[in-house]
């Protein structure tokens, strides 16, 4: 918004008298014969809002967290050095930078300075916002300039000061392009359009665009690219004989052109008071051309520019490997137009194409429909814009943007990250659908019922996203050894030629500085982290931190609680003992009274026999729990319900056939609660355990095959306990029953004195034990388990999963080692040759560290379960020809393209508000 003046202003609005200028009519776009002419789209008639006294203004405060997608991200260096470029903004409070998701996350406090600042600081340091375009609709650049008082070159500064604005374009039409932070929460969004709303005279509307323009990214392929048949030439002169000041003068050519965005970077870094990799190169790259070793010089410069690009390709792909594990929703939604038209089930999805991290799958191929017309119109929105009610569409592969009651269509859904099923879930109209999960086959037709912080899994989401994050302590003392590695580097290569080699072969200075940069050995541990915990989320666990899969990954001892891990916790009454005298039904309907407020597996199994029956419990009050059972007062009489071997400490008196009973129960492995009135016995129940979960005896003979001992351990009797540890093949020593809570605690705090221990159980009544084991891991649903209770939670449908889940905890494991190893190695290899002068040329340098950092990235993105690292390396050479090919056509339009416009509208029907 206009304001008043101040130290960290982008605008000023004073003493500027902007002369009348006579409206210019528009000039119709030339169009090249024989050129392919682009969509017509219909512009939005230009509304001329009244002119606004700008001292009037309200001027954006508050505080406000933010988050967005960066280009180019991808090397805790890089974040790092951004982290410390950004800390001079006061604006900016808490950041965190992300290079494995390619993300930033911050509060910003508006009080203090712009958002758009922030942005301009990481564009500089080459991070540019990875959002798209959106064109402000119903006006341009002359009509803000006259409704504001300013000069027409001051617009977009104007509109830089505005909150929720990331950055600024103003076509070649004088139409404004902006870019928004993507979903911000709803006072941020209600900020922004009404301060728009104050500097264009009336509500914004935006239309998603796209532009000509190259990103950072890629004016440092296109350097890299020209560079090549420059050194093409550089050769052939050698060859030929030419001139030196010939082949200077090309070379220094092709050095400009193919460096200039390192050299920006560079000089970005440098003002920011950091010291990086593209510094170091940009130095390099220079001294060579000083000497006039124009090949080296060139082939630095084409190697970093190429290589770069394949680093960020390669994890960009990996970040969307790594996607659909309940981490994080879509940041755009397709909304409906037309809701009342049904959507026709002939749309048929074949194959995907890997797109950003930002934007969910796109086919390759355009939809297969039929021809009756009954196919919806629809426009892709940001997911801010949409509201309770929006008719949604989600296709096959997609996340879904928002919950829904699906409307039309029928398909399945992925629900392995919530409840760890393999299959994908059935859905169809009536069904209700979660943001955050995966649509495996579709499409359907959503009505939105809640949105962003509303979701149903709105908090897990967060949780698992902040889990993923959160780094590892090995990271952090890998960014330490960095920190104090980089100036011994700096140093120690002035040192080394100072004393070792001649005054004037100063080039060993800027080989030790190029190949000494520990880029690769900053991603060896990151990479494998984010990838396993990808994997683990989809598989349906959620993991808090890399560095608890490090943990499980040394386990040499299980701890299983039976019930709701090995079992399903659902027993089925066996028998009903009741004693001589005494009436069944009265028997039955006081022990119902005394459970119908448990939550027990006993009381629940009790309670659905009652209902099978159509008998209604008594009404028992004051219920309360004691040890090993519950009592209460029915009718003025003392009542329990306990465990049967506890009778004797109460002081109940048993009646034979009951004693009995309980002798045979004991002998056949069966759980028994006895029912008591005025200390006396008047029942026993009988609860049998035959509901072993499938893959419990796999789960057990896997862990002893990898060398894991394994007991079971169980409040429930020990018979009952032992004869279930003999079902699944471990013997009575293993078998542990009759533990209270505390006395689990003490045996796995006894057991985490020899061993690197692994405890098993439900999250709430064995949150102790889980807390004193190595490994803590809380069996139960994404909704349901205590979060805070484990290091893991997993779904108990699946208790195999645990095996998988050790196993990728090995892989990962291995895969750090190896990285860490790897890129160690490289850079000791690479110094000792330096020095001993095995080689001496800059381009051999910069080759080989470039590439340990793209095989740390491959072997750390393969954890992720969707490719191997050759697949990955295909990929990502193939999307560096099609970016190179998507490069040229971009120049080819934007100078030579038939419209003079560098904008590229989609339908109009597009416009959001």
């Amino acid at each position: 918004m206009a304001g008043k003046d101040d130290d960290e202003s982008f605008l000023s609005l004073e003493d500027e008298e902007p002369k009348p200028k006579k409206p210019k009519k528009a000039k119709k776009p030339k169009q090249k014969q024989n050129s392919k002419p682009k969509a017509q789209t219909k512009q939005p008639e230009i509304i001329d809002a009244e002119i606004v006294d700008n001292t009037v203004i309200e001027q954006a405060g508050g505080k406000y967290e933010v988050e967005w997608p960066l280009i180019g991200m991808d090397c805790p260096d890089c974040a790092s050095k951004a982290m410390r470029g950004l800390s001079h903004l006061k604006q900016v409070v808490e950041p965190e930078i992300s290079a494995t998701a390619g993300e930033i996350k911050l509060t910003v406090d508006l009080d203090q300075g712009l958002l758009s600042q922030v942005s301009t600081v990481m564009k500089s340091l080459g991070h540019p916002p990875n959002v798209p375009l959106n064109l402000l609709t119903s006006t341009n650049v002359e009509a803000v300039a006259k409704r504001n008082s300013i000069l027409k070159k001051d617009v977009k500064k104007l509109f830089m000061r505005q909150p929720g604005i990331l950055d600024v374009e103003i076509s070649k039409d004088d139409e404004v392009l902006l870019q928004l932070v993507p979903a911000p929460r709803k006072e941020l969004r209600e900020l922004r359009d009404r301060s728009l709303s104050q500097v264009i005279g009336f509500e914004p509307k935006f239309v998603e665009a796209s532009t000509n323009r190259l990103r950072p990214d890629q004016w440092r392929l296109f350097g890299g690219t020209i560079a090549i048949p420059i050194l093409l030439i550089i050769f052939l002169g050698d060859l030929l004989g030419w001139s030196p000041i010939i082949l200077g003068l090309i070379g220094a050519y092709g050095v400009m052109i193919g460096g200039l965005q390192m050299f920006h970077e560079a000089v970005a870094s440098l003002l920011s008071k950091q010291m990086g990799f593209q510094v170091l190169t940009s130095i390099a790259v220079i001294g060579a051309a000083i000497l006039g070793m124009w090949e080296e010089a060139l082939m630095v410069v084409i190697l970093v520019a190429i290589a770069g690009h394949l680093e960020t390709s390669a994890l960009e792909n990996a970040r969307e490997l790594m996607q659909g594990g309940l981490d994080r929703i879509p940041r755009t939604a397709r909304k409906v137009l037309n809701p009342s038209i049904k959507l026709s089930q002939t749309v048929q999805f074949t194959s995907f194409s890997i797109q950003p991290s930002s934007t969910p799958l796109q086919p390759l191929e355009a939809p297969q429909r039929n021809n009756d017309k009954s196919v919806e119109e629809h426009e892709t929105i940001s997911l801010d814009l949409v509201n309770i009610g929006d008719i949604l569409e989600v296709r096959s592969g997609e996340l879904i943007p928002a919950d829904g009651i699906i409307v039309d269509g029928f398909g399945a859904l992925d629900k392995a990250p919530l409840t760890g099923e393999s299959a994908p879930v059935e859905v169809e109209k009536g069904d209700e659908l979660n943001a955050g999960l995966v649509l495996s086959r579709g499409p359907v037709l959503i009505e939105v019922t809640a949105v962003g912080e509303d979701t149903r899994l709105s908090g897990l989401i967060d949780a698992i996203h902040s889990f993923k994050e959160q780094k590892a302590p090995i990271q952090n003392q890998i960014e330490k050894f960095t920190a104090i590695w980089v100036p011994i580097v700096l140093i120690g290569a002035l040192v080394v030629w100072y004393f070792f080699f001649p005054t004037n072969n100063w080039k060993i200075i800027l080989l030790l500085w190029v190949v000494a940069c520990p880029c690769a050995l900053l991603l060896a541990a990151a990479m494998p982290h984010a990838a396993a915990l990808s994997r683990a989320s989809r598989m349906g666990a959620i993991v808090r931190g890399g560095d608890i899969l490090e943990r499980l990954s040394k386990v040499n001892h299980v701890l299983l609680d039976k019930t709701g891990t090995l079992t399903s916790g659902k027993p089925k009454i066996g028998s009903i003992i009741i004693a001589k005298g005494r009436q069944r039904k009265s028997a039955l309907a006081l022990a119902g009274g005394l459970e119908k407020r448990s939550s027990h597996p006993y009381a629940i199994a009790i309670l659905e026999y009652l209902d099978s029956e159509s008998i209604n419990p008594t009404s028992v009050a004051g219920i309360t729990d004691i040890e090993a059972g519950v009592k209460g007062f029915a009718s003025g009489n003392e009542v329990l319900f306990i465990r049967a071997d506890m009778a004797s400490k109460h002081k109940i008196t048993v009646p034979d056939e009951i004693v009995d009973a309980i002798k045979q129960a004991k002998h056949e492995g069966l759980g028994a609660s006895v029912l008591t009135k005025d200390s006396t016995a008047i029942a026993l129940f009988t609860f049998v355990h035959d509901d072993t979960r499938e893959g419990s005896r796999e789960l057990i003979h896997s862990l002893i095959a990898r060398g894991i001992s394994v007991e079971i351990i169980s409040g429930d009797q020990q018979s009952s306990v032992t004869n279930f540890a003999n079902s699944v093949g471990l013997p009575e020593s293993a078998a542990l029953g009759e533990l209270s809570p505390e006395d689990k605690v003490r045996w796995v705090e006894d057991r985490s004195k020899s061993h690197v221990t692994m405890m098993v159980g439900d999250g709430f009544n064995d949150s102790a034990a889980l807390a004193v084991a190595d490994i803590g891991i809380a069996v139960g649903t994404g909704e349901s388990v205590n979060l805070e209770a484990a290091d893991i939670m997993f779904p108990g449908d699946e208790p195999k999963m645990l095996v998988d889940l050790y196993d990728l905890s090995v892989k990962m494991n291995r895969a750090l080692i190896g990285n860490i190893l790897m890129s160690v190695s490289i850079t000791i290899i690479l110094v000792v040759s330096v020095i001993n002068q095995f080689y001496d040329q800059l381009w051999v340098g910069v080759l080989i560290h470039e590439g340990s950092v793209l095989l740390v990235i491959l072997n750390g993105a393969r954890l992720s379960g969707k490719g191997n690292m050759f697949s990955m390396l295909y990929l990502t050479m193939k999307n560096l020809w099609l970016d190179i090919v998507q490069l040229f056509k971009q120049l080819r339009e934007h100078y030579f393209g038939s419209d003079s416009s560098n904008l590229i509208l989609p339908n109009q029907n597009h416009a959001t508000s």
